[in-house]
């Protein structure tokens, strides 16, 4: 007999709703079964694509023995973290307060008004390594909430009253100048590990908006060190096992220092975050090499992780058939088997494929970094090295479609698709793949028909239906996605509904009188706190976001109030973004836009001439992070009235002309693509 949780469109829901745990979801039902039968609440949250949090299930929560504890004792709530990261931010800060860590599996006890009591990560079956098994953690919780009642209250009060003022807290105002990019830059460069690239040991993590902020400061100062530390990581991380060989795409982090064994779910923030880090190092450095990181790796997004509709769905699992990575790992007789004996000894040395393995008997493919070198040890030319690797890794593709796949979370999340978004967009203006582009308008298309409704954001679409109210980050990671797609297109619809979602997201999240943005909206559920959160996690912080955003809009509208909430975002985080740069990147790439300024740039002409397309291209040519653009054909009125920065801009001798402003004051308008490049640069003819 299934479970209340049978009725919840979460997949990762769903994947308990056979425990005999008797599971409530999140409402209002769960606390009130609380506050009927005197029983402290365990909340227990977690995500479809977490190894742990499979694990925790199969040894307890399908453990009769447990389960029936469970049932006795606590009303049991189960929440997806990624549907819910209110929840998962207010009692994620209390475990890490009670415990100095955190992770998922989280298990945290409430009292029936939902303060927490105590909490951790994964408890094992039985004790073991200095931890105590979930059973006696239930009973040693039980008893006490039952015998020691005054202990439990006082607990509860301390701990909501830390998260409260966790949530408020602010950092002392700092000047905002260069000073805090070259503090920050040098905070990364000692960090960052000069041998296997990224930033301190194992487990590694890819730290994508760290790297976007060092390519920036690279732009700025012209310094060698920050595009050194980006590309011996990218390089890094794409040749080994972090990166599916295979099919494209990175897996979550890696285990290791050496970016070789991941941690094998695969998360579609990664991929868009990672996917448009490489994009702007192939700006930078025009390499084929980062180019095919990036096309591999949107084409697995559209292969795999696409919904009709035009949503992309969230996760797949590290596991399968049990195992986790058995979907990505060989063996040298499964390759030969595949490729025939021909191309084996190739693509086991090119591979890094032997006997004995990298991973448990087996192997994760790593590939080289120079393929020339691979060339000349087995004694055959580049060519016949690329034939054999492009055709055994569309075999090796083919043949894994064959085995048991990792579970899918096809949920679609608006602030997840909004990177998406945006990467696709930035990918279709610099690559100019036309497949590029449908993709990013079918998505666009897609959030503001599906989950932008009667002037909300939703956060959550699933099985036709898209529900719970979007958070700050869904609304700013959205609107970011349409600023970018526009800046592919110059079609203004894409403005426009990125300038009401914006409006939108500062009427809701930002409070004017404590100068900040709250992760939750103004009239959201009442819970312990208002969640608000100015640190980026594995995904940028709704904040910086936000402030990204604003910082477009100031550009393309001139209106001061977008420019003056930007300020006051970075004049109270500065001290945190010089010394913390790793949890702060995301702002840290906001705040270089914002000092550099915004360059604005007006294209007036008919958006199909050529001569208006060379303009456009050198718009797209090499890495500009600090140009904001708009076009329009001069009699298309509409687009005139909407964007401010095209209005009273003629053309110049009949011709289409570019107009290049700093902060609103302009040079002189030109129609030769070299004196706009020059402008560009910053230099003069």
């Amino acid at each position: 007999m299934p479970n209340r949780l049978i009725d919840e469109s979460s997949p990762y829901l769903r994947q308990h709703a056979h425990n005999p745990v008797d599971w409530y979801p999140w409402g209002e039902e769960a606390f009130a079964r609380a506050r009927a039968d005197d029983k402290p609440v365990l909340l227990s949250i977690g995500y479809s694509a977490c190894h742990w949090c499979h694990v925790m299930e199969r040894e307890s929560f399908e453990d009769e023995a447990t389960a029936a504890l469970m049932n006795e004792r606590f009303v049991s709530i189960k929440v997806d973290r990624e549907e819910r990261p209110d929840l998962d931010q207010i009692y994620m800060t209390a475990v890490q307060g009670m415990t100095g860590s955190g992770g998922w599996p989280m298990t945290v006890f409430l009292t029936p008004d939902g303060r927490p009591f105590h909490g951790g990560t994964y408890f094992p079956p039985t004790d073991r390594m200095n931890m105590p098994s979930f059973k006696r953690v239930l009973t040693a919780v039980s008893d006490t909430y039952r015998n020691d009642r005054l202990r439990v209250v006082e607990q509860a009060g301390n701990v909501a009253e830390f998260i409260k003022m966790q949530t408020l807290a602010s950092a002392p105002s700092g000047q905002l100048s260069e000073r805090v990019l070259e503090s920050a830059a040098a905070s990364l460069a000692q960090q960052f590990d000069r041998e296997h690239g990224g930033f301190g040991g194992a487990p590694k993590f890819p730290q994508a908006m760290a790297l976007d902020f060092l390519l920036h400061e690279h732009h700025r100062t012209g310094e060698a060190m920050p595009r050194q530390i980006v590309e011996l990581t990218l390089q890094r991380m794409a040749t080994g096992g972090m990166y599916d060989q295979i099919g494209g795409g990175f897996h979550r982090y890696s285990v290791d220092n050496l970016w070789l064994v991941p941690h094998f779910e695969k998360m579609l923030y990664d991929n868009a975050l990672l996917a448009r880090a490489y994009l702007h190092a192939f700006q930078i450095a025009d390499a084929w090499f980062y180019r095919r990181i990036v096309e591999e790796t949107l084409d697995w997004v559209s292969r795999d992780m696409r919904d009709p509709s035009g949503g992309f769905y969230s996760t797949l699992d590290a596991d399968s058939e049990g195992e986790e990575g058995k979907y990505y790992v060989w063996t040298p007789g499964e390759i030969e088997a595949v490729v025939g004996p021909d191309d084996v000894g190739i693509l086991n040395r090119y591979y890094r494929v032997t006997e004995a393995g990298n991973f448990e008997g087996k192997n994760i493919l790593t590939a080289p970094l120079n393929a020339e070198a691979v060339a000349r040890e087995l004694g055959v030319d580049l060519e016949r090295l690329a034939d054999a690797v492009v055709n055994g890794q569309t075999r090796l593709r083919e043949a894994r479609v064959g085995r048991v796949p990792p579970a899918r979370d096809d949920k679609v999340l608006a602030s997840w698709n909004g990177f998406m978004l945006r990467t696709y967009a930035e990918a279709a203006r610099v690559l100019e793949r036309p497949v590029d582009r449908e993709v990013a308008e079918a998505n666009a298309a897609f959030l503001l028909r599906e989950m932008w409704r009667d002037g909300r954001m939703r956060r959550v679409y699933k099985d036709g239906e898209a529900k719970i109210d979007g958070f700050l980050d869904d609304y700013a990671a959205v609107a970011d996605g349409l600023l970018a797609l526009y800046q592919a297109t110059f079609e203004p619809r894409w403005y426009e509904a990125a300038r009401e979602i914006a409006d939108c997201m500062l009427d809701l999240f930002w409070d004017a009188d404590a100068h900040v943005f709250f992760d939750a909206p103004r009239d959201a559920e009442a819970l312990v706190a208002r969640p608000r959160d100015t640190w980026d996690n594995a995904t940028p912080s709704g904040t910086s976001l936000a402030t990204h955003v604003l910082l477009r809009l100031w550009a393309l509208t001139g209106e001061s109030r977008y420019e003056e909430i930007a300020r006051t975002v970075f004049e109270s985080m500065g001290e945190l973004m010089a010394q913390h740069a790793v949890g702060i990147g995301n702002l840290l790439d906001a705040l270089e836009l914002y000092l550099a300024p915004p360059r604005e740039v007006a294209i007036v002409g008919d958006p199909v001439a050529a001569e208006t397309r060379q303009l456009i291209a050198v718009l797209n040519h090499g890495y500009q992070p600090d140009v904001v653009a708009a076009l329009a054909a001069p009699s298309d009125e509409a687009a005139l009235r909407a964007i401010p920065l095209l209005r009273d801009r003629p053309l110049v001798n009949g011709q289409p002309a570019a107009y290049v402003c700093r902060q609103f004051t302009c040079e002189l308008p030109t129609s030769d693509p070299l004196t706009l490049a020059r402008q560009l640069s910053g230099d003069r003819p």
